[in-house]
C-alpha cells in the first residue's frame, strides 16, 4: 500500500487563521485524491456550533409538533381557544355585532379551506380563528337568552310573585326566589322578573307557593374593586334581577286571575326544586345544626345553612372542596355504585356469566349519576362533573378508555357552548384546572415501570402497601390539586389555605369510607322510610370532618396574597395548558413560562396601592395607609370590607375617631324642608374641617351623623358627607369630597373633586392614587355602560329613559 501523503493547503490561508490540513489518498490509478479532514468540536467557532445546535432543536420542536397533532392534541386545545374567543366577547365594551361575527367566520373559513391540506399551519390557525368566533357567538347567545331586566336604584315597594326556590339558613332565615307579577306602591317601571329576597320571620312557604309583602329591592352589587368580581354579571345570567328583604313575615297570597300556565320544562324544574328542597329538609331533621346542614350541602349543594364559623372553617383548611358539588362526590357517588351493583351481580354467577355485569352496573351508575345531578342544583362544577362522569361511564359501555384528557375536553366544549359565561367564574377554572391537572398526572403516573416481586407478594406487606399506597394517593392527589388551583384561588379569592394537605388527609378517608357510603345508601332508603340509621352514621363522619377543620384553621395557615397582576395570571395559565395538555418534551415549556414569568414578579418592585378607595354607593371610604385600613365607618360592611382587605392584603382596620364635645350641634332637618346651613355654621364647620386634619392619630375624624375628614400622605384631604348640608364647608376645606347623595350636577366650585351618589353609580367603585406630579389617578370599576348588566346604571327612573351621555367623576372631568 502506498505511504499516503500530507499536503498542508494554509499558504493560500490567512496568517491568522488556523491551517486546514489535506489527506492525500491513492486511487486505483497511482494518483492522489484530496479529503478534508472533518473538523473538530474544538477546532469550530461558539458560533457554529450555536448555530447547530439551534438548527437540531429547531427540527426536533418540529417532529416533537407534528407528534402532537398525530396524537390529536388539537382537539384538546380547542376548549382554549373557544373559550378565550367568550371570555374576550364578554370584556368588550359593547356587543359585537352579529353580522361582524359573520364576517369575521365567513372569511376564516375561507382562509381555511383556501390553506387545503399542505398548509396545515395556516389552516390550523384559521380553525383557531373560527373556535374563538364561536365562543364570542355562544357568549352572544347566551347574552340574549337571558335577557334579565336588573333594577336601577334601591327602591321600597310591595311586591307579589310565585316562589320558584327557597333555601333556610342557620338563622332560621329563608331565602326566596321570586317570579315577580306585580310591585305597587310605588309601581316600579322597570321591576325584574325575578328577585332574591330573604325573610327573617314567619312559617316557610312551599314552592310554588304565591305570596305578597312590603319588600326592599336593591340592585346587584358590583365589583368592590376595579378588577374584582361583578355579581351584577352572574345575577344577570342567573336571571335574577335584584336583591332585597322582606319587612316582617311575606304573606300567602292568591294566584293572579291571568295567570299564565308554566311550560311543561317550568313545570319539571320546579318539581325538582321542591324535590330538592324537600330532601335537604329531611336530612335536617335527622341531623342536627351543622351536621345537618353539611350533609344536605352534599346531596342538594343547598349551603346556606351551614353555620358562618364552619364555613369559614372549611374554606380555611382547604376543605371547602367537599361541601361543593364536583367531581368529588360524582365521582364517589357513581363510583360506590358502580361498584356496589357489580358486587351484588357477582353473588349470582349464572347471571354474571350470561349477562355483561359490567356494563349493567354502569347503566345503573349513569342512571343514579343523572338523579344524583338533577337535585344538585345545576351548579358548574356539578354540571361539569356530570358530564365527564357521564363521558366515561358511556364510555365503559362501548368498551373506550374511560379516563382522557379527551373527555375533559369534550365536557369543557359543551359547557362552553351552552353556558359560555361561566368561563369568568371561579368554579369553572377551578373545577376544569384541578381536573386536567389530575388526568394528566394519572396519564404519568401510569408510565411508571411496575414492580411486583417476591416481597409485595406477601399478604402481610400486601396489607400494608395498599394502606400506604391509598394515603399516598390522597396525599398526591391533594398535592396536584392544590397546585392547580392555586393559581385560581388567588386570582379570584386572594389567598391561600397553607395547610390543605394535612387537612385532606385527616379527612378524606372519612369522606371516601363513612360519609359517602353511608348517605348513597339513605338516598337508596329514603323512598321506604329507612334511612334514619345511615344518615346517624353520616352524621358522625362529618363531625369529625367538621373537627378537622375547625382544627387545622385553628393553625392559622391562611395567607392573603392581594391581586396578581394581569399579564402574570395569563402568563402561568398558559404555562399550565402547556404543562398538562401537551404529550411531548414541548410540555416542559409550561414550566419555563411559569418560571420566567415569575421572576420579574418576585425581583421587580409592586404596583403602588392606591391612596383611597371608594364603595360603589360612597358609602364606605377607606384610606390605604400601607399597613392597614382607615375607614369612616366604625364597623363597615363585611361583604365590601372582607374584599378590600383580602385583595390588598391589609388585615388590619383603622376606625375612625369622633369629635365628642369638641364638636359642632348637627343641625337637623325638618320635614318638607331642605336642610341649609347659615353663614356661621358653614364657618364653624370649615374650621373644625381644618383643625380635625391636624390630629396626631391618623385616619379618618368625623362628626357623627355628618361629615369625616381624613388626611392622606401625599398632603390631599378627603371628606365623606352623609349630609349634605355640608357641601359648601366641605368643598373649601378638602381636596376631594365624597357623598352617598345622588347631587346632580355634581360640581364643586372650588374645583375640589367631587364624588356624588350619582357618579358612582355610573361608574362603580373607584381607587385613587395621587401621582408623582400631584394629580389624582383614578381607576374605575366601569367604564362604558354599554353591556346589559351594566346598563341598569345608565337608567333615569324619573324620565324613564337611559341617559347616555357619560358623565365626568368630577368637576375636573379626571
Amino acid at each position: 500500500m502506498p505511504e499516503l501523503k500530507t499536503i498542508e493547503a494554509g499558504s493560500a490561508a490567512s496568517e491568522t487563521a488556523p491551517a486546514i490540513r489535506l489527506r492525500a489518498h491513492p486511487d486505483e490509478r497511482g494518483g492522489a485524491v484530496i479529503v478534508r479532514r472533518a473538523p473538530t468540536q474544538a477546532a469550530s467557532r461558539w458560533t457554529a456550533r450555536t448555530g447547530r445546535a439551534t438548527r437540531r432543536h429547531v427540527a426536533a420542536g418540529r417532529l416533537a409538533l407534528a407528534e402532537e397533532f398525530d396524537h390529536g392534541r388539537y382537539f384538546l386545545i380547542s376548549p382554549v381557544f373557544m373559550g378565550a374567543g367568550a371570555i374576550a366577547w364578554f370584556k368588550f365594551d359593547a356587543d359585537v355585532a352579529l353580522t361582524r361575527l359573520s364576517a369575521w367566520f365567513a372569511a376564516l373559513l375561507l382562509v381555511m379551506l383556501a390553506a387545503g391540506i399542505r398548509r396545515m399551519i395556516v389552516r390550523r390557525a384559521a380553525l383557531a380563528g373560527l373556535l374563538c368566533v364561536a365562543g364570542m357567538s355562544a357568549a352572544q347567545v347566551e347574552t340574549w337568552r337571558a335577557g334579565t331586566v336588573i333594577l336601577d336604584s334601591a327602591v321600597t315597594t310591595t311586591l307579589s310573585g310565585r316562589v320558584e326556590r327557597r333555601e333556610g339558613d342557620d338563622n332560621g332565615r329563608w331565602r326566596y326566589i321570586v317570579a315577580v307579577t306585580e310591585t305597587n306602591s310605588p309601581r316600579v317601571k322597570r321591576a325584574p322578573a325575578r328577585v332574591s329576597l330573604v325573610a327573617r320571620a314567619g312559617e316557610p312557604l312551599a314552592v310554588g307557593a304565591w305570596l305578597t309583602g312590603r319588600v326592599r329591592l336593591i340592585p346587584p352589587a358590583g365589583p368592590a374593586l376595579p378588577g374584582l368580581n361583578d355579581f351584577a354579571f352572574s345575577a344577570y345570567f342567573d336571571g335574577v334581577g335584584a336583591n332585597g328583604f322582606f319587612y316582617g313575615a311575606p304573606s300567602s297570597a292568591l294566584p293572579p286571575q291571568e295567570t299564565r300556565t308554566l311550560a311543561t320544562r317550568d313545570k319539571a324544574v320546579e318539581w325538582l326544586y321542591g324535590l330538592r328542597s324537600g330532601i335537604g329538609d329531611r336530612i335536617r331533621s335527622i341531623l342536627p345544626a351543622d351536621t345537618g346542614a353539611f350533609a344536605a350541602s352534599l346531596v342538594t349543594d343547598e349551603r346556606r345553612a351551614i353555620s358562618p364559623e364552619t364555613t369559614e372553617a372549611l374554606r380555611q383548611s382547604g376543605l371547602a372542596h367537599i361541601v361543593a358539588i364536583s367531581g368529588l362526590n360524582m365521582a364517589l357517588s357513581a363510583g360506590i355504585f358502580f361498584v356496589g351493583l357489580r358486587s351484588v351481580l357477582g353473588l349470582f354467577p349464572a347471571f354474571a356469566q350470561a349477562y355483561p355485569a359490567k356494563k349493567i352496573a354502569a347503566s345503573g351508575a349513569l342512571l343514579a349519576l343523572t338523579a344524583y345531578y338533577l337535585i344538585s342544583g345545576f351548579s358548574v362544577s356539578a354540571e361539569r362533573a356530570f358530564i365527564m362522569m357521564a363521558i366515561m361511564l358511556v364510555a365503559v359501555l362501548f368498551d373506550r378508555p374511560s379516563i382522557s384528557l379527551r373527555n375533559i375536553a369534550l365536557s369543557a366544549l359543551l359547557i362552553i357552548l351552552t353556558s359560555p359565561s361561566k368561563v369568568l367564574g371561579p368554579g369553572f377554572q377551578m373545577s376544569f384546572a384541578a381536573t386536567l391537572a389530575l388526568v394528566a398526572g394519572y396519564a404519568i403516573w401510569a408510565k411508571r415501570p411496575y414492580c411486583d416481586g417476591f416481597p409485595l407478594k406477601h399478604p402481610v406487606i400486601r396489607a400494608v402497601f395498599s394502606v400506604v399506597r391509598f394515603f399516598g394517593g390522597v396525599a398526591l392527589t391533594s398535592v396536584i390539586g392544590g397546585f392547580a388551583t392555586a393559581l385560581f384561588s388567588i386570582e379570584h379569592f386572594h389567598r391561600l389555605s397553607a395547610y390543605g394537605l394535612p387537612a385532606n388527609l385527616m379527612a378524606m378517608p372519612v369522606i371516601s369510607f363513612v360519609v359517602m357510603p353511608m348517605g348513597m345508601l339513605a338516598m337508596l332508603l329514603t323512598p321506604l322510610g329507612l334511612d334514619v340509621l345511615p344518615w346517624k352514621a353520616a352524621g358522625l363522619g362529618l363531625d369529625v370532618v367538621i373537627a378537622i377543620a375547625k382544627m387545622v384553621s385553628g393553625w392559622g395557615g391562611t395567607v392573603d396574597m392581594g391581586r396578581l397582576p394581569q399579564w402574570y395570571f395569563l402568563a402561568a395559565v398558559l404555562g399550565f395548558l402547556l404543562l398538562t395538555l401537551l404529550l411531548t418534551p414541548l410540555r416542559y415549556l409550561g414550566a419555563v413560562v411559569v418560571a420566567v414569568s415569575t421572576v420579574p414578579l418576585m425581583l421587580l418592585p409592586s404596583a403602588p396601592l392606591a391612596d383611597l378607595v371608594v364603595s360603589e354607593d360612597g358609602t364606605l371610604v377607606a384610606v390605604v395607609t400601607g399597613k392597614a385600613l382607615a375607614t369612616n365607618r366604625e364597623r363597615p360592611q363585611d361583604f365590601i370590607f372582607s374584599q378590600w382587605q383580602r385583595a390588598l392584603a391589609l388585615e388590619r382596620h383603622q376606625p375612625p375617631q369622633y369629635l365628642g364635645n369638641r364638636a359642632l350641634v348637627v343641625p337637623k332637618k325638618k320635614d318638607g324642608e331642605r336642610l341649609m346651613l347659615t353663614p356661621q355654621q358653614r364657618q364653624q364647620a370649615r374650621g373644625m374641617m381644618r383643625r380635625a386634619v391636624d390630629l396626631p392619630e391618623g385616619g379618618f375624624v368625623c362628626l357623627k351623623a355628618a361629615w369625616c375628614v381624613a388626611l392622606l400622605d401625599s398632603g390631599y384631604v378627603v371628606a365623606t358627607l352623609e349630609n349634605a348640608a355640608y357641601l359648601g364647608p366641605a368643598c373649601d376645606a378638602a381636596d376631594i369630597v365624597i357623598t352617598p347623595v345622588r347631587l346632580r350636577p355634581g360640581e364643586c366650585r372650588s374645583g375640589s373633586m367631587l364624588l356624588t351618589g350619582e357618579t358612582l353609580r355610573r361608574s362603580g367603585a373607584l381607587e385613587i392614587r395621587i401621582g408623582d406630579q400631584g394629580t389624582p389617578l383614578v381607576t374605575a370599576a366601569h367604564g362604558k355602560l354599554g353591556r346589559p348588566w351594566m346598563r341598569h346604571r345608565a337608567y333615569d327612573w324619573r324620565s324613564g329613559r337611559f341617559a347616555d351621555i357619560e358623565l365626568p367623576i368630577s368637576d375636573s372631568a379626571e
